[in-house]
């Protein structure tokens, strides 16, 4: 695939779909914990201020407003940091997920690439949370584009969706048409496939294009822009063609993508799985660059992880 070099982040393109929704449909209502610029709800409550909801600091208020609404026959996007969001866990799980209520989530600053914000603010758990919520389904988008869509496709879907956004600007690598029912193959290859998502879907690409260009090592890389429903035939269709893969993800290594794939193959086909994530650690302030090499999610740790699978063939 052709990646380019413009740079934007998931947060605006969810921006800009809400941006769309509030003109385009008249039950999408939207609530915001004191957040809106930076979730990029603000360019929504220029345009339509009387679909808008200022909740402040108060998530859990929030989320138990947003189910009044849906119950309403509205369609309300939630917005707010992803630390943040887990502080309404009891009223995501009984007022929406129980119900199956209509009410999307949108997280954003999710990962260590909020940097200097800190541990409380660097979620890395919020995907073993909502993957393990009955109902949910997950986007995780890689780009400006694909947040777009996938803010499109999540009203669309009647029941409760957690879209997982970012502050960093990547570059665009997605490619249309989405398809959020299947992953996405963004590089073919037969050596070993890398499975990944959301921000470091760059760095992989980087990854298997070095490995390409040096070492005549063939990659494919594959994007789970759905966590949830998970596209196992994919997976295992992409196990059997590589019988290596290396799971990338800013996350803990527990109760995300690796999780998921890890499960799956332990019912369905056994190969060797190499895993580039957080070890079991919370996040510290920095600069964005700075943290991911310091736990170990860049470009040349991707590249260790693919060696050490195919040698383990």
């Amino acid at each position: 695939m052709n990646q380019t070099m413009n740079k934007r982040s998931t947060r605006d393109g969810f921006g800009r779909a809400l941006e769309q929704l509030v003109k385009e449909d008249s039950n999408v209502v939207f609530l915001s914990g004191d957040l809106n610029d930076s979730l990029r709800m603000e360019w929504a409550r220029k345009i339509s201020p009387n679909k808008f909801i200022q909740s402040g600091i108060a998530e859990q208020n929030m989320v138990a407003m947003s189910a009044g609404l849906s119950l309403a026959g509205l369609t309300p996007f939630v917005g707010t940091f992803g630390a943040f969001m887990l502080r309404a866990t009891d009223q995501i799980r009984v007022s929406v997920a129980l119900s199956n209520l209509n009410v999307k989530f949108a997280s954003s600053h999710c990962g260590l690439t909020v940097g200097q914000d800190g541990a409380n603010a660097q979620v890395l758990e919020d995907l073993a949370l909502f993957q393990a919520l009955p109902n949910f389904t997950i986007l995780t988008p890689a780009d400006f584009n694909e947040a777009f869509e996938a803010t499109l496709y999540a009203q669309k879907i009647n029941g409760p969706v957690y879209i997982r956004l970012s502050r960093e600007e990547v570059n665009d690598v997605s490619e249309s048409p989405y398809d959020f029912t299947k992953a996405s193959i963004l590089r073919q290859g037969s050596d070993v496939a890398i499975l990944t998502y959301g921000n470091l879907v760059n760095q992989s690409l980087q990854a298997a294009k070095i490995l390409m260009e040096k070492e005549s090592i063939s990659v494919k890389v594959v994007n789970y822009h759905c966590l949830k429903p998970f596209d196992e035939e994919s997976l295992i269709q992409t196990a059997k063609e590589c019988n290596a893969l290396v799971i990338v993800e800013e996350h803990q290594k527990f109760g995300g993508l690796a999780s998921k794939t890890c499960q799956v193959l332990a019912e369905n086909y056994n190969c060797p799985v190499e895993i580039v994530a957080v070890e079991d650690k919370f996040g510290q302030s920095g600069k964005a660059e700075e943290l991911l090499n310091k736990y170990g999610l860049t470009t040349p740790n991707i590249i260790r992880a693919i060696k050490t699978a195919i040698a383990r063939k």
